[in-house]
């Protein structure tokens, strides 16, 4: 999860994580602590593991050598492999300014919280439980928590400034591998990265970045939860006037949220062959209609609105008055009003009541307040008593912004133009696979994701500046689930059984 909003604007600060002003200055850097290393054994794919965890943090220094942040990782090492052929896969999540608990806690990790279903979880005590899919059967794994989370900390009065945009943030990240690598030996590990969300746009800058300016060969990017091009984002900077394309890529989703509530009539029996009726329906008859504007005549009008009532579910009349352009916080607030209640954002599964009914769009995202409070709870748990770190300190899941924004601009000729609501990385990843034509791409989203919908990534990757050779490099695959597709017991080891084959095939020791 990274996304940490309560309210669903239809603006850049939808994508990310709200950036609060009047919170508390980020603390200084705090004493080095000595890393928590702790040993175990996991029972996975037939077989018992003994591996090894480490808790700590690696310090990122300035140009005087004087140290600038430490940033609080955990690594999970294989006891007895080699190094030179033992892949390590970096994961974190996104935000911009989200901690890695989610991906740690929830997803490929040796342990993970219980979530089953898709209603709010009952109070503590919550559950973690061994992870037989963890990841740990085909790689080491490093979830790396962002300058400023967890029990990382930056020092001095820039320090929002050095760390907090999207080349600064993708810098750190690429020194922060560097310093990992050299301190453990792994230089001759396959390498991967694992980003979700604000992640996965990371991920686009820092690989190229490693590739171009480390002299870092990555065997492989996964992305979950993809989004590269901000513009096309349904709730983030696009859905503006003259602007319809994020309306079309939304349109899927919110038929699959139609289909999984059973509010279709008839309910189509399977999802895969109805989602592609809806996409071509986007693409062809939806596109055009939007694209006619206010030429459109009223008899096709109606026509368009009832074929979208057939797919959503939502009424008529509705989408007359909303000129068939719904965005995602009004269709969350709409979709199931007659019962007073709100669809889930990172996973529109989930219900809650809604806050006001006289609303216009979401006031909060009932999946986020399903799950979050496990998650917070159980990192702060484990790490201390299973991992030995972190006593006397606090844990932090997002970063302390103190009125801070996230610098949206671009440096220098790295990427292409963005501005606060034009940024677009598609740039970044396409040149990292052209230099590295070997480099794999791997893109995973759930079909009830309204936060990064499935076909604005599949979109973004198919439109990739790169020549038709490079494009069987990428891979795609989808899950019924939410933005946080481990959530769902069956999806976790669904995601755990294609990152796994992915790994496998771009490793080249295997």
């Amino acid at each position: 999860m990274h996304f940490k909003l309560r309210v669903f604007p239809i603006a850049l600060a939808a994508l990310f994580i709200a950036l609060p002003a009047g919170a508390a200055k980020p603390p200084a850097i705090p004493a080095l602590t000595p890393d928590g290393i702790t040993h175990h054994r996991l029972a996975l794919g037939g077989r018992t593991l003994a591996y090894t965890a480490r808790a700590g943090t690696i310090t990122l220094r300035n140009g005087d050598d004087q140290p600038i942040a430490r940033v609080f990782y955990t690594a999970y090492t294989l006891d007895g492999a080699d190094p030179s052929k033992r892949a390590v896969t970096f994961i974190y999540n996104g935000g911009p300014g989200s901690s890695t608990m989610w991906l740690h806690m929830g997803s490929l990790g040796p342990k993970y919280v219980e979530t089953a279903g898709d209603t709010h979880l009952p109070g503590a005590p919550y559950k973690l439980i061994d992870n037989t899919d963890s990841l740990l059967d085909v790689s080491d794994e490093v979830f790396i928590d962002m300058p400023g989370t967890g029990f990382g900390r930056m020092a001095g009065k820039d320090a929002p400034k050095a760390f907090w945009g999207v080349d600064q943030d993708a810098e750190a990240f690429a020194r922060f591998i560097a310093r990992f690598l050299a301190k453990y030996s792994r230089w001759n590990s396959p390498k991967f990265l694992f980003g979700e969300s604000y992640g996965t746009t990371r991920s686009a800058v820092l690989a190229d970045i490693l590739e171009n300016e480390k002299n870092i060969d990555l065997n492989g990017v996964m992305l979950l939860g993809e989004v590269f091009n901000v513009p096309i984002a349904m709730g983030v900077g696009g859905a503006k006037p003259g602007m319809d394309l994020p309306y079309e890529l939304s349109l899927p989703t919110y038929a699959a949220t139609a289909w999984y509530h059973k509010k279709l009539s008839p309910q189509p029996p399977a999802l895969d062959p109805f989602l592609k009726e809806v996409e071509d329906f986007a693409m062809g008859e939806y596109m055009h209609a939007l694209a006619e504007g206010n030429n459109l005549s009223d008899a096709e009008k109606q026509s368009v609105a009832a074929k979208l009532h057939d797919y959503t579910g939502l009424p008529v009349d509705y989408l007359i008055k909303a000129d068939l352009r719904v965005n995602g916080s009004e269709f969350q607030k709409t979709f199931d009003d007659q019962e007073d209640l709100t669809t889930g954002r990172y996973d529109t599964r989930f219900l809650g009541p809604t806050l006001d009914p006289l609303s216009q769009g979401a006031q909060y995202d009932p999946q986020s307040s399903a799950i979050s409070s496990a998650y917070f709870s159980l990192v702060n748990l484990y790490l201390r008593q299973n991992l030995k770190y972190g006593d006397g300190q606090t844990y932090l899941p997002d970063a302390l912004f103190d009125g801070s924004r996230w610098n949206m601009s671009r440096e220098g000729a790295r990427g292409n133009f963005s501005s606060a609501t034009g940024l677009n990385v598609s740039a970044d990843l396409a040149e990292a696979m052209k230099t590295n034509p070997r480099l794999k791409v791997m893109v995973n989203d759930g079909y009830y994701d309204l936060a990064t919908p499935f076909f604005a990534a599949e979109y973004e990757e198919e439109h990739l500046p790169i020549p038709a050779s490079l494009t069987k490099n990428i891979e795609y695959d989808w899950y019924e689930a939410g933005h946080m597709a481990y959530v769902r017991d069956e999806c976790r080891k669904q995601l755990h059984d294609r990152v796994a084959a992915f790994i496998k095939s771009a490793d080249s020791t295997q």
